[in-house]
């Protein structure tokens, strides 16, 4: 292989997610300390030079490595681990990384009822504390009542919904949007709480479908004004539009690494359930299959590892 060949190789294999082990092993392996200088001279996104001529790694970078390096053990790491300690573990790393509330409503609305009171065991059993008592310790906003209440919920999941009232929700839920307007107050409305944390999924997905017919919108494009309703309502009526809108903003261009923690936490979480639908979803809103994508942007074990988990979704 040519110099520059190898040179634009190894620049290849130290971006985007993961790293290209391959690429490293065989081409920085065999290089002499001239190669190397070269390397660093000609990437100078990596490499800095200060006051003195003295060339290093940019701090950043070398963070950012470490990420990278870590991520496929994480995602094996992710992946072995029992369901309810992977969802007990991703709700103590959101309470501790921010906190990231959509990871909170995420495990919350898109288990069943039976995994979100397993994940909750497990964490009594992990943490020595209650799930509930760690958002309700750690979340100050307004939107404590709803993430206490979202981690607390067991919700029917039989198949039948009265319909009426089901509609006179979606009446309900129309006027008090419309009240709310301008004002940034609906998260702390009892009643819009009382509907979202304890009606069933499918008592929910048909509250959606009167709204629409009822105010001309859909529930969740008119709760722009309330990320934390939105999601919500996202995860509980149309989890893989939710999955696929999170897992293209996780893959664009400059993103920070907690976005970046996404992709692992998706296309793990959800190989067994739901990627075929996922999947489908991601191709009809984004025009790009999901397994492409994924080519495009990742590298080595991490990539191979994360095809394979999503080719489970045939």
């Amino acid at each position: 292989m040519a110099a520059s060949d190898e040179l634009g190789a190894i620049t290849k294999a130290f971006s985007g997610f993961g790293v290209d082990e391959k690429s490293l092993i065989s081409i920085l392996g065999k290089w002499h300390p001239e190669q190397r200088q070269t390397f660093r001279k000609g990437t100078r996104d990596f490499f800095i030079q200060d006051e003195r001529k003295f060339e290093r790694w940019d701090d950043r970078h070398v963070i950012q490595l470490q990420h990278e390096f870590l991520r496929f053990k994480h995602a094996i790491v992710l992946w072995t681990m029992h369901q309810w300690e992977r969802d007990a573990r991703l709700l103590k790393e959101a309470l501790y990384k921010g906190p990231q509330h959509n990871v909170l409503i995420e495990v919350a609305c898109t288990r069943s009822s039976e995994e979100l009171l397993g994940a909750r065991r497990a964490y009594h059993s992990l943490f020595d504390h209650s799930v509930e008592e760690d958002v309700a310790f750690g979340i100050h906003g307004p939107e404590r009542k709803l993430l206490v209440a979202l981690v607390s919920s067991y919700r029917y999941e039989g198949p039948k919904v009265n319909e009426e009232t089901a509609k006179s929700e979606a009446k309900f839920l129309s006027g008090a949007i419309k009240g709310a307007a301008g004002n940034k107050n609906l998260i702390e409305n009892d009643e819009v709480v009382r509907i979202l944390v304890t009606r069933s999924k499918l008592h929910l997905i048909s509250v959606y479908k009167h709204y629409k017919e009822i105010s001309g919108n859909n529930l969740d494009e008119d709760l722009e004004g309330d990320l934390y309703l939105q999601e919500t309502v996202q995860c509980l009526c149309k989890p893989q539009a939710y999955f696929s809108k999170v897992l293209d903003a996780s893959m664009r261009p400059n993103v920070d690494e907690i976005k970046k923690e996404a992709v692992t936490r998706i296309i793990v979480t959800r190989a067994d359930v739901d990627m075929k639908q996922i999947k489908e979803e991601y191709n009809h809103k984004y025009g790009v299959s999901l397994p492409n994508k994924i080519e495009d942007v990742a590298n080595g074990n991490y990539r191979d590892f994360l095809l394979t988990l999503v080719a489970r979704g045939y």
